[in-house]
């Protein structure tokens, strides 16, 4: 099957500067290949500042990348011209973290739920609109009533419905959610994830949730993949990922996860202590890796197959097995 979404070789850099000295480059994303099929839910985590926003804007050509492609429906989306780019921008859209700022203040959800519609090629009417709003509304769980009022009548939650509706008013292939339930409180968090889950079930919308919630992942994600410094070093089914790490770094996530059963009880004695230093060369994660060897800090491992469907970034993958 043809991937919906498929990331090769992606980098980006950015340049950091202060009042004196050189330029230095930071590199967000180093050489990024993931593929998502249609209809699937795709898991990204990792902790804050590893890339995953980075790689959102991408996918989306919000930013252009330093190296790599991204192919989506098949066609390099940075080899498009402005106008080709602006006609498929429709099949991929975006759901923002904060359901507070993510939506105009001055205007009533209709017509901010009807926006991405005005920049299609052939605009529908104004009756034909107001009846997709209300479609989209009634789809995320809101009312028609819904459409007349403004975003500070709302709570947390019913904004990022919202958010959603906005979303799919153009009938997008690929939603990217970007920590779309963070800012929500639990029961809020839940019922999200159930309307996303539901809205892949009736429109084949493919995902990709990106959240630092290993437990939001689990939820609802066919596969995941794990991000540590701009690299991805571990995809798999999402069932198994965190219950059986083949990366380090993927076990140190899961021990992370908050957890009832070690309520009370001691870290465990293996957890390694954060080092400020990191190898110029080899693997990024080893200041901070328990297996760490001397292979790791001369030689960077590559993304590879360990067992079937999994795939780890780490010379002592095995082991972890």
């Amino acid at each position: 099957m043809t991937p919906l979404l498929d990331l090769r070789d992606l980098s980006r850099d950015y340049l950091s500067r202060r009042l004196t000295g050189p330029v230095h480059r930071l590199r967000a994303l180093d050489r990024v290949s993931l593929t998502i099929q249609p209809g699937e839910i795709f898991g990204l985590v990792g902790e804050s500042g590893c890339g995953k926003s980075t790689l959102a804007r991408l996918v989306i050509a919000l930013d252009q990348p330093t190296e790599g492609q991204v192919l989506f429906d098949g066609e390099d989306l940075f080899a498009l011209s402005p106008r080709e780019l602006a006609r498929r921008r429709r099949h991929f859209q975006m759901v923002f973290q904060d359901p507070y700022g993510s939506l105009d203040p001055r205007h009533r959800v209709e017509r901010i739920v009807a926006e991405p519609l005005h920049v299609l090629p052939s605009r529908p009417g104004r009756a034909e609109t107001r009846e997709c709003v209300v479609e989209m509304l009634e789809s995320v769980g809101l009312s028609a009533d819904h459409a007349h009022r403004y975003p500070h009548e709302f709570s947390g939650g019913q904004r990022q419905r919202i958010a959603i509706a906005r979303a799919l008013i153009t009938a997008p292939k690929l939603v990217v959610a970007d920590e779309a339930v963070s800012a929500l409180d639990l029961s809020v968090q839940a019922q999200v994830l159930n309307l996303l889950m539901e809205l892949r079930e009736t429109r084949g919308v493919t995902f990709l949730f990106i959240t630092h919630n290993l437990a939001a992942v689990d939820a609802i994600a066919d596969r995941v993949g794990v991000m540590y410094r701009g690299r991805i070093v571990e995809t798999g089914p999402a069932a198994v990922v965190f219950d059986r790490p083949l990366h380090p770094y993927t076990r140190m996530l899961a021990d992370a996860e908050p957890s009832v059963t070690r309520f009370g009880r001691p870290e465990p004695s293996t957890r390694p202590a954060l080092l400020a230093n990191t190898p110029s060369s080899g693997c990024a994660f080893a200041p901070r890796c328990p297996l760490a060897v001397a292979r790791c800090l001369s030689e960077a491992p590559e993304l590879r197959e360990i067992e079937p469907l999994r795939q780890a970034a780490c010379h002592r993958a095995e082991e972890m097995k």
